[in-house]
């Protein structure tokens, strides 16, 4: 089969297109043929080293996809063959492995892909929904009718927050760099956009919770540039969830005791396989009921791998980023 391998960490051209076995799945597992594979930032953190954990060289980038079941492992019964399923974590190059034709998945670490949900947008889910409903609801603990700033909102993880906090009732302001970017954020059900670029652009998030109260909650996915003002505009009692940062960030610490502030960080990788099981049935609910719906932003053959990684980091995001292993 055809993989994306990776010998070396470093930059996106360390990301080679090779012919290596197929993996057969073993006791309790299930090959996947790949139609669809996610790229997530944290996967070109990983690829240039610059991660906590990192996996043994060589080994295949990528922990979501989406795709059918072609073969089962001894001892699975929940799965058949031609079953359509997303999943979140491989066993080839654990727990990495998605950028390629074929994968093998615990059978824990696959869901059923409803039938109105297309394998690009299934290849969407994985990391965005449950970071998403994670920094939501198992961090923040949101509650409907409270205030919800996502700082970030058109991209994969964003986008998710938006459907997922106006699904259950919070109020939901979005920030995004562009036009497009902004009338994204507001056709995924943002009662408010703003671009992060306005001038005080700080001003008119306050303005637009409760009247100068503040968001309950923000999710922020660049810390290291937005945290401290954060700090400013969270309302009173209010929690800040760190989803993605990129450096060293000061702040002054007066702030979160005057408000007796919560600050969180999210790491999806801690979470316990029965808990990331709830969050993907609740996910797999939303999706089937229409009111979760990914945006894929582009889609790229296996052999533009590289072109991938630098578009999750270097362009504007808009919606997933996927490859496309099995493109015939």
């Amino acid at each position: 089969m055809r993989a994306i391998v990776v010998h070396r960490f470093g930059d996106p051209s360390v990301l080679s297109v090779e012919e290596i076995p197929t993996p057969t799945p073993g006791s309790g597992q299930v090959q996947v043929k790949v139609q669809a594979a996610g790229v997530n930032p944290v996967d070109t953190y990983i690829r240039s080293g610059r991660y906590g954990t990192l996996p043994t060289l060589p080994f295949i980038p990528g922990s979501d996809g989406a795709g059918t079941i072609i073969a089962l492992g001894t001892g699975v019964t929940q799965w058949a063959i031609g079953d359509r399923v997303f999943f979140h974590g491989t066993t080839l190059g654990r727990p990495y492995g998605a950028y390629a034709e074929v994968a093998v998945c615990d059978g824990d670490k696959v869901f059923r892909l409803p039938a109105n949900v297309g394998f690009g947008h299934g290849a969407a889910i994985g990391v965005p929904y449950a970071t998403a409903h994670l920094a939501l609801f198992g961090k923040a603990n949101a509650k409907p009718g409270e205030i919800v700033l996502v700082h970030g909102a058109s991209g994969g993880v964003g986008i998710a927050a938006v459907q997922l906090a106006r699904s259950k009732g919070l109020g939901v302001i979005g920030t995004a760099g562009t036009d497009d970017g902004l009338e994204l954020v507001r056709a995924n059900g943002a009662h408010f956009a703003v671009s992060h670029r306005a001038a005080l652009y700080h001003d008119q998030i306050r303005e637009a919770a409760s009247h100068g109260r503040g968001p309950d909650i923000i999710l922020e996915m660049l810390a290291n540039e937005n945290l401290d003002s954060d700090l400013d505009m969270v309302a009173a009692k209010g929690r800040i969830v760190v989803v993605g940062n990129r450096g060293r960030v000061e702040i002054d610490p007066r702030k979160v005791m005057a408000k007796d502030l919560t600050i969180m960080g999210v790491f999806l990788w801690g979470v316990s396989a029965e808990d990331l099981a709830a969050i993907y049935l609740d996910v797999a609910r939303g999706l089937e009921q229409g009111v979760l719906v990914p945006v894929v932003g582009q889609e790229f053959p296996l052999e533009a791998a590289v072109s991938a990684h630098e578009a999750v980091i270097n362009h504007p995001a808009y919606g997933k980023v996927v490859l496309i292993p099995n493109q015939k």
